[in-house]
């Protein structure tokens, strides 16, 4: 089971990856990084993108309340989110966790090279087998 950093370096082997990051969207710091930002600075891509994810894990829109996901297993209401952009495709894919599930994996990958499909896919093995220490 791989690490945050080996988590990462993996994320990156993706074709078009220029960067990636696992956030705890409840402070906004980014917890490990890899590759490029998309403002040139980790720290400032992680608090922005942890207000993206809180918006989708926190406002009933997105992330229903309980009573309304009868039948779903539990766990986080929301998978991932994509964004694209006219130069690339920001793919947030919330990580289950054994305490409180605060954080995700951010992928930034280039729009002509990247693979949007593989990139979901991938992004979920890795969620899935993340092990933070």
């Amino acid at each position: 089971m791989p690490g945050i950093d080996e988590c990462l370096l993996e994320a990156m082997a993706l074709p078009g990856a220029r960067g990636a990051a696992l956030v705890d969207w409840s402070s906004g710091l980014a917890l490990g990084t890899a590759g490029d930002s998309p403002v040139g600075d980790h720290e400032t891509t992680a608090a922005e993108t942890a207000e993206l994810a809180r918006a989708a894990a926190e406002y009933e829109s997105f992330a229903p309340q309980a009573a309304d996901t009868a039948g779903e297993p539990p766990g986080q209401p929301v998978e991932d989110l994509i964004l694209t952009t006219r130069s690339g495709y920001h793919v947030l894919r919330f990580v289950e966790t054994s305490f409180d599930s605060s954080v995700f994996l951010h992928l930034w990958l280039d729009r002509t090279d990247g693979n949007l499909a593989l990139a979901r896919h991938r992004l979920r093995v890795l969620a899935e087998g993340l092990v933070l220490r």
